[in-house]
């Protein structure tokens, strides 16, 4: 207890002396003191699950998170000197897509092999208690990424950060905190974007991110074959992992993520059992896509993911992209019990709207074509008609005629409204701010037929223009809702 003491006073004022002041999601302010949260012991439960899998209280830790299975997992070390899986954390929320961040307010959360040391370790986090995942590493800054304070914190609440229960972080910050008075320097996180299995890989394999996927699998292999901390250095702007210096080097190599890589070698009993694994995953991966594994459908604008048993718990609750959304997964899981407090103002994955209607514009838009043959027809009618078929449709002897007319515009606009966030963004502007404007002032004219030809002619030249465009249904979608309004005191 004496040595525990004192390591623990050592560590508290080394921290202390640092000064260091980071902060978290926007509003985390750090002052490295210690408080009652950041105190709270282990749960009994957890040391009584350390005693049957044979760890010290102390042993180091090792992170693994994965998006789409929207877990967390906490490894520990036996006392054997590997490291073996002590719990599995749900996530209640993480944002953003499946793929590593690039830029700073992208609102991704990160990928990659991380490293947290006790200075990263936040007691007095305004999402409860934090750690920060140290993004950018050596190999996001060659890439020129761009970013900070991403962290794994609580509130549920995520902005580009890996959000879990207060209850959840509290444990999670304990054990960090345990493996840091044993004398842990700093733990591994590893964030992948699902688990790196052949069937992910497999049904991911046309996603634009692979290339990066391969390389962060190489670690997650390491990790699995040797249940050991893959050791992580960076070069040529990639990952390598658990390098040593060559037989015949005096030196240890020395790595720079933006240079060229040093001299160096793997463990040949790692590297022939990564390889083996790696063989039988390109085998089974191989398999699959043979059998005709569906492609994952890429994010049509969905803001990240939340486990189901969060999900099951909240009104019109989603678990975005990840895994179990079915409506019947969560209700099963609806009488479960949540692994914490789930605040109320917790916002579930939303689908992103604006981008969602882009397919189905485009589609209606480009499905219509009898829309702006109907306008066209209509005006077209209006000008070639002879003396007496206008004499006629004036005293009504040539009704079918005017009821067709009638009902073009009744129909387009049920097909041409959903385009409107569409022609929102198309560049004919002029087209649209002339056309409300004539709508109100003609609508209760008794007289529109001039109006409606000025209109066919504005639209003939733009549909022309844009004919072989996508925004080619922009101006009949336009002329559609111009000829109801302005025939609306008629119908």
């Amino acid at each position: 207890m004496t040595h525990r003491t004192l390591v623990r006073a050592l560590l508290t004022s080394a921290v202390l002396a640092a000064g260091v002041m980071l902060a978290g999601c926007d509003s985390d302010q750090i002052s490295l003191a210690q408080n009652a949260k950041a105190n709270q012991p282990v749960p009994p439960k957890l040391v009584a699950a350390m005693v049957e899998k044979d760890m010290d209280m102390q042993s180091p830790i090792l992170v693994r998170l994965f998006k789409q299975e929207a877990e967390l997992e906490i490894w520990k070390q036996t006392r054997s000197g590997q490291f073996a899986l002590l719990k599995t954390y749900p996530i209640c929320r993480w944002s953003g897509d499946l793929g590593p961040k690039v830029r700073e307010g992208d609102r991704q959360a990160p990928e990659g092999f991380y490293s947290i040391n006790p200075s990263q370790m936040n007691p007095q986090s305004a999402y409860y208690l934090s750690f920060n995942t140290g993004y950018p590493n050596a190999f996001d800054k060659s890439l020129g990424r761009t970013g900070s304070e991403l962290m794994v914190h609580g509130d549920c609440s995520s902005r580009g950060c890996y959000a879990m229960t207060d209850e959840q972080i509290a444990e999670i910050y304990s054990l960090g905190r345990e493996s840091f008075f044993g004398g842990q320097k700093a733990f591994q996180f590893q964030a992948y974007p699902f688990r790196m299995t052949a069937a992910n890989m497999a049904k991911h394999r046309n996603n634009p991110n692979m290339p990066f996927w391969k390389m962060i699998k190489q670690g997650n292999d390491h990790f699995e074959v040797t249940k050991q901390e893959p050791k992580v250095d960076f070069c040529e702007k990639k990952y390598v992992f658990d390098a040593v210096k060559a037989p015949d080097a005096v030196r240890d190599p020395v790595f720079n993520a933006s240079a060229k890589c040093p001299a160096y070698v793997i463990p040949e009993e790692i590297a022939s059992a990564v390889r083996e694994k790696e063989q039988r995953d390109d085998a089974e991966m191989a398999k699959l896509v043979s059998k005709g594994t569906p492609v994952a459908r890429l994010n049509t604008g969905i803001d990240g993911g939340m486990n189901a048993i969060f999900a099951s718990k909240i009104p019109e609750g989603n678990t975005g992209l990840s895994e179990g959304g079915d409506s019947q997964a969560l209700a099963s899981m609806s009488l479960a019990r949540a692994p914490g407090t789930i605040p109320g103002t917790v916002n579930p994955p939303r689908p992103n709207l604006a981008v969602q209607q882009e397919e189905p514009v485009v589609a209606t838009t480009s499905s219509t074509p009898p829309a702006s043959t109907r306008v066209a027809s209509a005006n077209a009618s209006d000008k070639s008609e002879g003396f007496l078929s206008s004499f006629a449709r004036k005293v009504g002897i040539g009704g079918t005629a005017d009821a067709s007319k009638t009902a073009t515009p009744t129909q387009a606009p049920a097909a041409a409204a959903p385009a409107k966030p569409k022609v929102a963004e198309a560049k004919p502007q002029s087209v649209l701010r002339v056309a409300p404007k004539a709508e109100p002032k003609q609508a209760a004219k008794p007289a529109p037929k001039p109006a409606v030809t000025n209109t066919a002619a504005a639209a003939a030249p733009a549909a022309t223009s844009s004919a072989s465009t996508q925004l080619a249904g922009s101006a009949p979608v336009v002329q559609t809702n111009s000829f109801d309004g302005r025939f609306s005191a008629v119908k």
